[in-house]
Parts: structure tokens; sequence; C-alpha cells
């Protein structure tokens, strides 16, 4: 549609527009917002540890219509290594802020759990001086 020119130079919408909210929805599909969960996710872990691989998300994404607005959740599952030694349980709880903070910023979508899986713990050596060493 083209829109109307009025005597003034005017650009008004068509009597026909459809409102912003009637137009439709958008739908981001699951991998898009695992991609961004393991974004989030190496964002929290930075630095990796050495020859760790890097963090991978699945994502499941429930669309709830309710009588007000339609709700949309995304339940993410993260799989991730993690230096050693170091606190794993405060390293994850941090992961998990991060993912549904970010998840949430980038979607929309409400973020009620994020699930997170240690693969493997990498072997980081302590320097003398972190040990208390001295000579």
């Amino acid at each position: 549609m083209t829109p109307v020119t009025g005597p003034l130079g005017d650009t008004r919408r068509p009597s026909t527009a459809v409102e912003a909210a009637e137009r439709g929805a958008t739908r981001i599909a699951d991998r898009v917002v695992a991609k961004i969960a393991a974004q989030a996710a190496r964002e929290a872990l930075d630095p990796l540890p050495p020859d760790a691989v890097p963090p991978h998300a699945t994502v499941v994404v429930h669309h709830e219509s309710a009588r007000a607005r339609a709700r949309v959740r995304a339940r993410v599952r993260l799989h991730l290594e993690l230096a050693y030694p170091s606190d794993i349980g405060a390293r994850c709880n941090a992961v998990r802020c991060h993912v549904a903070e970010r998840v949430h910023a980038l979607t929309g979508m409400e973020v009620p759990e994020v699930t997170v899986h240690v693969e493997r713990l990498h072997l980081v050596p302590a320097t003398a001086a972190a040990q208390g060493r001295t000579r």
C-alpha cells in the first residue's frame, strides 16, 4: 500500500493498516536459542581451560498461549568443561545465571531452567607461588 499524502505533505497510514499487536508473532528456532545459550556460556567461562571443547547447548522452547498474551519459555541444557581446581558449584551457578539473563535479553523468552552438565575437568597446574611455597 502506498501512503496517502495530505495537502501539507503529511504522510498518513491508510485506514486499512493492521495494528502491530495483530500482525502475528515471530518464532525463534530452538537451534538459534541454543547457539545464543552456548555463546553466553563461553562468555561466562572466559577464558576456557586449555584443550577444552567449547560449551554446547540444547534447548526446548515451549509456546504457551494465555488469554492476555502468549508466553514463550526456553529450557536450556548446557554441556561444558571446567578447569580444576576451582569452585565448580560457583562456576556452574555463574554460567547458569549469565545464560538465563542473556537468552532472556536477546530473545525475550523466559528461562526457568538452565541445567549444567560438567563433561570433563581439566587439571590446571598451580604455580609455586599460588601454593604458598618459597625457596
